[in-house]
């Protein structure tokens, strides 16, 4: 079987995916997943990347080819297959576009670490950053608080979001965006720093999502000296995240806080931080999640969610 990316659109559901991202990360931390750090192959001459991201949890083994070609203009950054097999038997099962799972795996991930690190009565959101990524995060973010003030700013589209986005206002700045808000995203192609620590205030949650490379940052030092540190993996983060490099290391991993083995904020003043990564485990639940709606719709072919 074989699963393009229409299909996979019609049959995955955020809403779906952010509990099956808090099953995924607390089996991750609870050291339920095998799963090694991504291989990363660079492509030098052409800016890009090939990570092969293979994992095992429970009912779900597979493995996802993704490039990453960040200066890509017109098509996506991001392209991916993903592979899940018979866990019991090796036999494949399918194959299918992961590019959109990619995309909104990563967002359900930082919609649950908004759930358990933001205020519960967070009410301003800031995105940096215009992209596939800004909007997978906005339709997320909004499914675990209400916001009433929804501001972007980029460096080239942050109006045509704005225009194409329903409570979304563009800012003539980063800084502009982010002060006074009560969640941040950073979601760029950017090696250097785009967010000032000093504009933060007190309370604010961040989820900083781009930057996958350990020479490049998203986040200046005042922003890591001000902010508790969470991460997906600590493993992946301290040979992948130059941000994570830069501060030392992280306070817990987000599957802890799902377990409760790790707190979550523990004050309304407190300024907290999610760098995410993404995980192989992350993919393969959501790949699992499509694949049984797809089973289920070729042994029930009345169902309107049919591939």
């Amino acid at each position: 079987m074989h699963l393009d990316e229409a299909v996979v659109r019609r049959l995955l559901r955020v809403e779906d995916v952010i509990p099956a991202m808090e099953r995924a990360l607390a089996a991750f931390s609870s050291g339920k997943v095998v799963q090694p750090v991504r291989e990363i192959v660079p492509v030098a001459e052409h800016g890009g990347f090939l990570g092969l991201m293979p994992a095992y949890a429970g009912g779900a083994l597979g493995a996802k080819l993704v490039t990453f070609y960040p200066q890509n203009r017109g098509i996506p950054t991001h392209h991916a297959t993903i592979l899940l097999f018979e866990p019991e038997t090796g036999e494949p099962l399918v194959t299918m576009d992961g590019r959109l799972i990619t995309e909104v795996r990563t967002a359900a991930v930082s919609a649950v670490a908004t759930k358990y690190l933001a205020r519960p009565d967070a009410s301003v959101l800031a995105i940096i950053g215009s992209g596939v990524q800004a909007r997978s995060h906005l339709e997320a973010l909004r499914l675990v608080r209400r916001f009433e003030d929804v501001r972007v700013w980029s460096p080239r589209n942050a109006d045509d979001f704005a225009r194409r986005s329903d409570g979304v206002r563009a800012t003539a700045s980063a800084e502009e965006a982010v002060r006074g808000a009560d969640v941040v995203v950073t979601v760029t192609n950017s090696r250097t720093p785009v967010l000032d620590g000093e504009w933060l205030s007190p309370g604010a949650h961040i989820n900083a999502v781009g930057a996958p490379r350990p020479d490049w940052r998203e986040l200046d030092d005042e922003t890591l000296r001000r902010a508790r540190l969470y991460v997906d993996s600590r493993e992946a983060a301290v040979e992948e995240s130059g941000d994570v490099i830069a501060a030392g290391q992280a306070f817990a991993e987000l599957g802890e806080v799902v377990t409760g083995a790790q707190p979550a904020r523990e004050s309304a003043e407190e300024i907290t931080l999610f760098k995410s990564l993404g995980l192989a485990v992350e993919d393969m639940a959501t790949a699992d999640l499509v694949y049984r709606k797809a089973a289920n719709t070729v042994e029930n072919p009345s169902d309107d969610s049919r591939p």
